[in-house]
C-alpha cells in the first residue's frame, strides 16, 4: 500500500480502478518557408485562428448548459488569450520575418507568453497559464489537423490519472463515468480544479510523478478532502473509506440545514461568519450560503486578461451588485493586490528585473505609485455605497505613511463625487489587512487611522517564517501551527480590541477545520471562509465550547514547537 500526498483539488472520495492517460505530444519543427509562400503560411494560421474560434463558441454554449453562466466567463479568459497580440500580431510578423512554419512561429510565442507566467509567484495567477496551455494546444491541433482524444473514453467507472488536465480536458469529463482524477501538475486555484469542485468531481492534483507510478489497472483511493491517494489500498482502508464516503454524504445533508443559522458556540458565544468572494459570477451561489456579509471580495479578477484598466463604471457596476445581493449586510471590498508583473498590459510602467515580486511593487504600493488606478476603485467603491453597506480594505500595508496617504486619495474621491452631486454615507469605513509582520507589530499605530482590521494569514505565514508556500522545497515548513504564528496573531487580536476595534481573519486558516476552532480560542470577531468550506467551518464553530477553546489557546501559546500546539488543540471540543 503506497500513499501519496498532494494538493486537495476537489472535495470528495473515489475508489476504483485507476485509468493512466498517456501524454498527448504534439511534436513542433522548425521548417523553412519559402518567400512565395509566405502569404499561404499567414493564411493557414489564421484559418486555425477562426477555427479555435468556433471550438471556443462551442465550449461555451456546453458551459452554459452543463453549469450556468458564472463559469462561462472561462471561455472569455480563452477568448482574451486567443486575442492577445502576442498570438495574433506576432505569430504573423514571425513568419513573414524569419520564413518559419506556422507551427514553430507559434509555439515561439506560446513559451514566451509561458516564460512570463512562470516568473508570477502567486499561485493563482501562475495557474492561469494552464489556460494558456489549452488554448495553445487547440490552435496547434488546428495546425497539425491532430484529431484530440477523449478522457470521457476511459473505461468506467475509473479513477483518471493524468500528467496534467487542461480546462477542457475536465469539461468532457462532465459527460463521462469518471469517478475523480488525479494529476502531476496543477494547483487547487487552477480553472482544472474549479471545474472539477462545480461538477463535484473529486480531485487531487500536484502529485509530481503519480502518472509514473500508477498502471492501468491498479486499484486506487484518492482522498479530495486531505489532498492523498493510496495505490494498492489493503482491504482494511477500502472499508474505512467506503465509511468515510456514507458519512461524507450524510454530513452533507447536515451541513445544508446550517445555511442561515448563526455562529454560535456550544455554550453560547456568537461571532461572525462572512464568506469570500473571488468573482461576482460567485455571487449568486456564495449568497446561497446565507452569510453575515461579504469579509473579503478579492477584486484582482477585474485587472486580468485584458489591454486596458477597467473603468469606473465597470467597477461600481460589480461592487454594487454585491452591496445591492446583501444589502444590509456588509460587504468588504479590497482594493486590487496585484503586482508590477501583471499590470504591463495594462500600459504602466513596470519594474525591471523584480527577482521577488512577493517583496516587490504589489498591493498599496503599487496603487499609491498609480495613485488614479487607486482613486478610480475608491470611486466605483464609493458609488456601490448608495445600494448597501459597502467596507474598503487596503492589502499589503506595512507602513503609516501608506495608510495616511491612501486616505488622502480615498477623501480626495469622496469630496470630487460629493461635488459630482453624489449622496454617500456620512461614513465608509476604511480598513487594512495585516499580513506583513510590520503592520502586525506597530499595530497600535495604524490603528489610529484604521476603522477595522482584517488578518491575511496565507501572506503573514510565510512572511513570518520566510516560506515561499508555492516553492516546492521549502513548502512542507510553512506551518499554521507554529509557535511564532500563533503568538504573533494573539498580539494582533489583544491589540485590536484594546483599541475598541473588530478583527477578522480571512486567510486560508480561516477555511482549516482543524485551524478554525484555535481563532475562534483568539477571540476573533468574524471569520470570513471560502464558499467550499463555509457550512463545514459553522458546523465546527457551533460545536465548539468557548470556554474551552480559550483554555486550550492559552496552553498552547505557552509551547516551543509546532507539534505541541496540535497537541494542546486537541482538547478543543464541546
Amino acid at each position: 500500500m503506497i500513499v501519496i500526498k498532494g494538493v486537495a483539488a476537489s472535495p470528495g472520495i473515489a475508489i476504483g480502478k485507476a485509468h493512466t492517460v498517456e501524454p498527448e505530444e504534439i511534436v513542433v519543427s522548425r521548417i523553412e518557408i519559402l518567400p512565395e509562400n509566405v502569404r499561404q503560411e499567414i493564411k493557414r494560421f489564421k484559418a486555425a485562428l477562426d477555427a479555435t474560434y468556433r471550438d471556443l463558441d462551442q465550449a461555451e454554449s456546453k458551459v452554459l448548459k452543463m453549469l450556468g453562466k458564472e463559469h462561462a466567463k472561462l471561455i472569455d479568459t480563452h477568448r482574451l488569450i486567443l486575442s492577445d497580440p502576442l498570438i495574433t500580431k506576432d505569430v504573423a510578423r514571425r513568419i513573414a520575418e524569419e520564413r518559419v512554419n506556422a507551427e514553430f512561429a507559434l509555439s515561439e510565442a506560446l513559451e514566451r507568453i509561458n516564460q512570463a507566467f512562470e516568473k508570477i509567484q502567486d499561485e493563482f495567477f501562475r495557474e492561469r497559464r494552464h489556460d494558456l496551455f489549452d488554448v495553445g494546444k487547440r490552435l496547434l491541433s488546428h495546425l497539425l489537423k491532430h484529431e484530440k482524444k477523449s478522457l470521457a473514453d476511459a473505461r468506467a467507472p475509473a479513477i483518471l490519472v493524468a500528467r496534467n488536465l487542461l480546462p477542457s480536458d475536465t469539461l468532457n469529463l462532465k459527460d463521462s463515468s469518471v469517478l475523480g482524477f488525479v494529476t502531476d501538475l496543477g494547483g487547487k486555484s487552477s480553472h482544472t480544479a474549479i471545474l472539477a469542485q462545480s461538477m463535484k468531481i473529486p480531485a487531487v492534483v500536484g502529485l509530481a510523478d503519480a502518472s509514473h507510478r500508477i498502471k492501468t489497472g491498479d486499484e486506487l483511493i484518492l482522498d479530495g478532502d486531505q489532498g492523498l491517494i493510496i495505490i494498492h489500498p489493503s482491504p482494511e482502508a477500502v472499508a474505512k473509506y467506503q465509511k468515510a464516503r456514507l458519512d461524507s454524504l450524510k454530513e452533507d445533508q447536515a451541513l445544508d440545514e446550517l445555511r442561515g443559522v448563526p455562529a454560535v458556540t456550544a455554550d453560547g458565544h456568537k461571532l461572525k461568519m462572512m464568506v469570500n468572494l473571488d468573482t461576482i459570477e460567485e455571487l449568486k451561489a456564495v449568497a446561497g450560503l446565507k452569510p453575515d456579509g461579504i469579509g473579503l471580495f478579492r477584486t484582482e479578477y477585474l485587472f486580468l486578461n485584458r489591454t486596458a484598466q477597467p473603468g469606473e463604471e465597470e467597477q461600481a457596476k460589480a461592487y454594487s451588485q454585491a452591496a445591492k445581493l446583501f444589502d444590509p449586510l456588509p460587504v468588504v471590498i479590497r482594493t486590487a493586490d496585484i503586482g508590477g508583473d501583471r499590470v504591463a498590459h495594462l500600459g504602466f510602467e513596470t519594474p525591471k528585473n523584480e527577482a521577488n515580486p512577493f517583496l516587490g511593487l504589489r498591493g498599496i504600493r503599487l496603487f499609491l505609485r498609480h495613485s488614479d488606478l487607486l482613486k478610480t476603485q475608491f470611486r466605483a467603491i464609493m458609488r456601490a455605497s448608495l445600494h448597501g453597506k459597502v467596507r474598503v480594505m487596503l492589502p499589503m500595508v506595512c507602513a503609516l505613511r501608506e495608510l495616511q496617504s491612501a486616505r488622502r486619495v480615498f477623501t480626495q474621491a469622496a469630496q470630487e463625487l460629493l461635488g459630482e452631486g453624489v449622496q454617500l454615507p456620512k461614513k465608509i469605513e476604511l480598513g487594512i489587512m495585516v499580513e506583513v509582520p510590520a503592520a502586525a507589530l506597530m499595530l497600535d499605530a495604524l490603528l489610529a487611522e484604521a476603522d477595522f482590521v482584517s488578518v491575511g494569514t496565507n501572506d503573514l505565514i510565510q512572511y513570518v517564517l520566510a516560506v515561499d508556500r508555492v516553492n516546492e522545497e521549502v513548502a512542507h515548513l510553512y506551518d499554521p501551527f507554529h509557535p511564532a504564528v500563533l503568538r504573533l496573531l494573539r498580539e494582533i487580536v489583544e491589540t485590536v480590541h484594546r483599541r475598541g476595534k473588530t478583527v477578522s481573519v480571512c486567510g486560508e486558516m480561516a477555511s482549516d477545520p482543524k485551524a478554525a476552532p484555535l481563532l475562534v480560542g483568539l477571540g476573533v470577531d468574524t471569520l470570513s471562509v471560502s464558499s467550499r468550506m463555509y457550512l463545514r467551518i459553522k458546523q465546527i464553530v457551533r460545536r465548539l465550547s468557548m470556554e474551552k477553546a480559550r483554555e486550550a489557546v492559552r496552553l498552547a501559546a505557552g509551547q516551543a514547537d509546532s507539534e505541541a500546539v496540535r497537541r494542546a488543540l486537541l482538547s478543543i471540543e464541546a
